[in-house]
């Protein structure tokens, strides 16, 4: 079987081909800021991005004749885990109608169905960042106005938990775990034999701040400050993910900058980063109590995971709940190909958006 996996970030497109479980091309290609100014809504970069997905299939020589294409799934409304056979609907949505944010993830089901469509193929996404599981009680907040959703790393964290089981062979449905996705932006999942019956909403504001997300904050501040007329209302959404977190502290989100100021002693880095895995541990560790205690393991991934320091840190604080184990960065394409695999081999069956 021959797939095509395409994977739009905010700076760069990702792209692979595997056949079966082989990758025979990956590809990283990256967007200027200068290249993308001329765009005002994400999906307006669809033909762009395109265009570039194809270039670079034709460079490395490789036929258009796939049996599917998947791609990164958007930010549509919630829905259950697995993979969906993009339709109409998921694509009306991600262009006119629920989607919830300006995000170049939504341009991952546009591309792939609109190649596949050529081509006469199936078109997939799988374990979409909007994956909502969650248990009824942890939908309800103190507000009925606004009851919480997750927005999570689904994509990962359900790649390394199969991952996982494998390697002490068992299935992921099995077990009882917590998974702290540390990139960008911070999500941690309590997985209940196969479910993640709660997550934080890891983009707009709950949970540990990150290299770029503000995380939690106090609620009644953050009311004051809407209505001080310091700031627009696009200004402060940044002021939540994007410009938030580390890079409203320190002026970057590169943690490998950030490190390496703290080796050569940076103090207010320093306890930045500390303050930052304080709050990660202290909601992983909140995920055991929604677990019961119940735990067979901790999982780490991510791209702060290759970090020893970071490791090591949030080892320390959160090592007497369960083992911990490190799957370092995101195996966002093999997880994609792996999960149009299974469809296509007849081990999973896609599902239907409505």
């Amino acid at each position: 079987m021959k797939i095509l996996v395409i994977n739009p970030g905010s700076t760069s497109t990702k792209i692979a081909v595997y056949e079966n479980e082989k990758p025979i091309l990956l590809r990283n290609i990256p967007h200027t800021a200068e290249e993308l100014a001329s765009f005002g809504a994400i999906t307006e970069q669809q033909d762009f991005r395109r265009e570039l997905v194809l270039n670079e299939l034709r460079q490395a020589n490789i036929p258009l004749d796939f049996d599917a294409i998947i791609g990164r799934g958007g930010l549509v409304k919630p829905i259950a885990g697995g993979v969906y056979e993009i339709n109409e609907q998921m694509v009306n949505d991600t262009l006119h109608g629920c989607v919830m944010h300006n995000h170049a993830c939504n341009l991952g089901c546009l591309i792939a169905h609109e190649i596949a469509a050529k081509l006469k193929c199936k078109a997939f996404i799988a374990d979409p960042g909007v994956v909502d599981e969650l248990s009824p009680l942890a939908r309800i907040s103190g507000s009925p106005l606004m009851p919480r959703i997750a927005i999570w790393h689904a994509l990962n964290q359900r790649a390394i938990a199969r991952r996982y089981a494998r390697g002490i062979g068992k299935e992921y449905e099995d077990l009882n775990l917590i998974i702290c996705h540390l990139g960008g932006g911070i999500s941690i999942a309590a997985h209940e034999h196969g479910r993640a019956i709660d997550a934080n909403n890891a983009l707009d504001g709950e949970g540990p701040f990150s290299p770029e997300r503000a995380g939690s904050l106090p609620a009644a501040d953050l009311i004051r400050l809407c209505y001080s007329g310091k700031y627009t209302e696009q200004q402060l959404l940044k002021r939540i993910a994007g410009h938030a977190g580390l890079t409203a502290h320190l002026g970057t989100n590169n943690m490998r900058e950030i490190l390496d100021r703290i080796r050569h002693g940076d103090e207010n880095a320093q306890i930045l980063v500390d303050a930052m895995l304080y709050h990660t541990a202290k909601q992983i560790a909140s995920e055991a109590a929604v677990l019961c205690g119940q735990i067979d393991a901790i999982l780490l991934t991510g791209g702060m995971a290759h970090s020893d320091y970071i490791v090591s840190e949030l080892r320390r604080r959160i090592g007497f709940l369960a083992p911990v184990y490190v799957f370092p960065g995101e195996n966002e394409m093999e997880a994609l190909a792996l999960n149009a695999l299974a469809v296509l081999q007849g081990k999973r069956e896609a599902k239907v958006y409505k």
